[in-house]
């Protein structure tokens, strides 16, 4: 299994791919960047120790310059499906150990699924959802965590207010559970447990199913 710190080979770097090695690099993680594109590849060389001009959709240009090598590797082609496919193809035919892609629509993350991603990523369709969630209610902050179940940062409802957590039946009536709690006027987050008592001014974070979670947020 690859470690946090094993290094990163990002293949396209567009605002995503750019975005995601720059913040890799800040965290301490060492990156390698590739593109296809001279003056991409001109523009990040003052600020990731590696980045180099390649075709990626060749596999022996990606030889090369030791691609193979790599625990990891994300694919952030997105608007050119082609290469975004052909590239991820020819990381699988390399054996690179865990490879991420980004893809614009369902049917392309299917494609790129067959063809050996290992994980599939869709910034643009997930971050929509996640938007929309915050736009349409209560909700401070929604994130997937798989297809049926999400955390979600929210005020607590009236009822929770005032009793202990192990007092108020939340799975049973709710479906939920809420699994950490920053009380108030408080900076930091801490475990909810049995005995954690809630007020109108805490920030909660829960987990559940995205319609129980849905239906909970919006309680009085």
């Amino acid at each position: 299994m690859a470690s946090r710190r094993d290094p990163v080979a990002v293949l396209g770097l567009g605002r995503f791919g750019s975005a995601l090695a720059l913040e890799l690099h800040r965290g301490g993680t060492e990156v390698i960047g590739v593109d296809a594109r001279a003056d991409v590849v001109q523009q990040l060389s003052g600020v990731l120790p590696q980045v180099v001009t390649s075709d990626t959709t060749n596999p022996d240009a990606l030889r090369e310059i030791g691609i193979q090598d790599f625990p990891r590797a994300v694919v952030g082609i997105g608007t050119h499906l082609e290469a975004s496919i052909i590239t991820t193809a020819v990381l699988v035919d390399l054996e690179v150990p865990t490879i991420w892609a980004k893809a614009l629509s369902d049917q392309h993350a299917t494609i790129l699924r067959r063809v050996g991603a290992h994980h599939v990523v869709l910034p643009e369709q997930q971050m929509g959802e996640r938007v929309a969630h915050l736009v349409a209610g209560r909700m401070q902050d929604w994130v997937e965590l798989g297809p049926q179940w999400v955390l979600a940062k929210t005020k607590p409802p009236r009822d929770l207010v005032g009793i202990p957590l192990g007092e108020s039946k939340l799975r049973t009536r709710h479906k939920v559970t809420v699994v950490s709690v920053k009380p108030e006027g408080s900076g930091q987050y801490t475990h909810a447990g049995y005995d954690t008592v809630l007020s109108y001014g805490s920030v909660i974070v829960i987990a559940g199913r995205p319609n129980d979670v849905e239906r909970f947020v919006e309680l009085d």
